[in-house]
């Protein structure tokens, strides 16, 4: 099968608001846990230390996303009636679904009327716990609003796509399983582009207390991965986007690659020890299946992003059927890294998955990989002095390997249902520059938005980002063309013509020092030429 390339990303994570923040953050080794916030309930009437106390939970942290109750529906083109009663799982799938194809260089006008598929995991359903009225007097707002299936309906809607839309619930592994089936898509040809991903937003304290009854939670809010100290998890709230489209389309189109999909499967652990019980055999068997799927040996995986929630007994039952996967015919020596991004924004749940995929394809495009947090001494039910596996604790290079770098991504669910993906670094190829754009100044810069403010505050945006860096003259190249070329146009516009960096530099802030004389063009939003 033909690797599926991720051409965008777009993401909102405990503690980082894009994926260049979420990298930084990763790179950094940050843990964005905290106290559960004021506005979300009342912690000091809900917490007790003790598990066991009737309606009580017995942790009091988490990873949470700031201002979950804004919105811009005008860009959308919502009423602000239709956006109150929305579930904010949907405002944020729209926020992170366009910035994710905008980081594609995907015009919206292009893909209108397009195959193109949408997977969504997603699983919560608080925001319907916080209108009392809804189970009793619903408006047709509060139905479309609240409705898991709308929240993959509502984005094909927006956009035009005439690819299938799909809202997968499998619990933890949620996004995981979206990836796969996107990727089955465009592998039979049923959609040309698609995206996927998930989201998980906290907004009642329902889920803490029932997870506390069945001793899951961390109570000192730290996942442990792979520790002798692991004692749970951490509930956190999120969401991430890809962009996917088959790499010879991508690299026809000369679009900007993270990294590829070479593989993924996907099972259920069957009759195990309990419902919610992992199983190791089936977490062999879907490892196995995986890099047969992709055509890759388990000696040539260096580095696994693990489902790692930091508990007793899933951490050493993960690792074992790991090893006995990717030991086969591994030179001694030879070992395979890991890791769990939930160390550092806690376990996202229904969009848990998307976080670890989007981990892996920042540290593939960026050659390094950063460190799983809180590991100090090993669980001694893992025995990794005889296992080939090894705990990522620096931010380091990439192993140096023959042939192009591969990792693995594995997202269990708490139903049964365990997804995993093989992925491989970009091919130097789609590297390089596409020679049709012109090569000489001057340049046309072009700004534009859905209102005048929102005009300004994109030209602030470029000249924060051009002021904190040095500028080749060749990027500027880049991003002008970007601009003009990969970018959807909206009702009100400028341009500013630039010759050099610096000249960009000046024009921006000249244009942002007296408001008064820009003059904004508006009317109907043009088509892209």
């Amino acid at each position: 099968m033909e690797p599926i390339a991720i051409i965008g990303i777009g993401c909102r994570f405990p503690g980082a608001e894009n994926p260049e923040a979420f990298w930084q953050l990763l790179c950094d080794g940050v843990d964005a846990i905290t106290e559960i916030p004021k506005t979300r309930w009342d912690l000091d009437d809900l917490y007790d230390s003790d598990p066991d106390t009737p309606g009580k939970m017995n942790s009091r942290y988490g990873g949470f996303l700031p201002q979950v109750d804004q919105f811009d529906p005008h860009f959308f083109g919502i009423s602000p009636q239709e956006a109150t009663a929305m579930d904010p799982q949907q405002r944020l799938l729209l926020e992170v679904a366009w910035e994710a194809l905008e980081d594609a260089g995907q015009v919206r006008d292009h893909l209108a009327g397009s195959r193109t598929g949408v997977f969504v995991g997603i699983s919560n359903n608080d925001y319907s716990y916080t209108h009392p009225e809804y189970s009793t007097q619903p408006q047709g707002y509060d139905l479309t609003g609240n409705a898991l299936n709308i929240a993959a309906g509502r984005l094909s809607y927006l956009f035009d796509f005439k690819g299938p839309a799909i809202a997968i619930d499998t619990a933890c592994s949620s996004s995981m399983v979206a990836v796969h089936l996107a990727c089955q898509s465009l592998w039979t040809r049923e959609s040309t582009l698609a995206l996927a991903g998930g989201v998980n937003i906290i907004l009642s304290p329902i889920g803490h207390i029932a997870l506390s009854k069945l001793k899951a939670l961390s109570p000192d809010g730290r996942c442990k991965a792979f520790d002798a100290k692991a004692n749970g998890y951490v509930r956190s709230e999120g969401a991430g986007c890809i962009v996917l489209k088959p790499l010879s389309q991508a690299l026809a189109d000369n679009d900007p690659i993270y990294a590829t999909i070479r593989g993924s499967a996907v099972n259920h652990d069957g009759r195990s020890k309990g419902l919610t019980v992992p199983d190791g055999s089936a977490q062999e068997e879907l490892i196995a299946q995986a890099l047969d799927n992709a055509g890759v040996a388990p000696s040539e995986i260096s580095y696994i992003e693990a489902h790692g929630t930091g508990t007793p007994l899933g951490d050493p039952m993960e690792m074992i059927a790991l090893a006995s996967v990717l030991a086969t015919d591994r030179q001694e020596g030879n070992y395979c890294a890991v890791g769990a991004v939930k160390t550092n924004i806690g376990h996202l749940e229904a969009a848990a998955g998307i976080a670890s995929l989007i981990k892996v394809a920042l540290s593939l495009k960026h050659q390094q990989l950063p460190p799983s947090l809180h590991f100090e001494d090993p669980n001694p039910d893992i025995p990794f002095d005889t296992l080939p596996l090894r705990v990522q604790q620096t931010l380091s290079p990439w192993p140096e390997e023959f042939g192009l770098a591969k990792a693995g991504v594995s997202s269990f669910g708490f139903a049964g249902t365990n997804a995993h993906v093989i992925l491989e670094q970009a091919p130097e190829s789609s590297q390089v520059p596409d020679q049709t754009r012109p090569l000489k100044p001057p340049y046309l810069l072009p700004l534009s938005a859905h209102s005048p403010e929102a005009v300004k505050s994109l030209a602030q945006a470029y000249q924060d980002w051009l002021a904190t860096r040095d500028i080749d003259p060749t990027l500027l190249e880049d991003i002008c063309y970007t601009a003009s070329v990969r970018r959807t146009n909206h009702q009100h516009r400028l341009a500013v013509v630039v010759n050099s960096p610096e000249d960009a530099k000046e024009r921006l802030q000249d244009l942002l020092q007296d408001p008064s004389d820009v003059d904004l063009a508006g009317g109907s939003e043009p088509g892209n030429r």
